[in-house]
């Protein structure tokens, strides 16, 4: 998948993130941002998206992190 292929994709490359970036499910809407964390997958407050594990899935749907869009400030 690359960013062309869905717009505001970020092509599964968390690399290319900005540590505090939020991203949104393609599929339900949810935000991760990284202020709050994901108290459902006990993930604390701070962590960057990148920096969740791989097998993480949105807490609403369970679409897998590369169902995930950057989202614009």
């Amino acid at each position: 998948m690359n960013a062309s292929f869905f717009g505001g994709a970020y092509g599964g490359d968390c690399g290319t993130l900005p540590a505090d970036a939020r991203l949104e499910c393609k599929i339900c809407w949810h935000v991760y941002d990284p202020a709050d964390g994901d108290p459902e997958s006990q993930t604390p407050p701070g962590t960057a998206f990148a920096d969740l594990p791989a097998h993480w899935t949105c807490p609403q749907c369970d679409s897998p992190k590369q169902g995930f869009l950057l989202l614009a400030e």
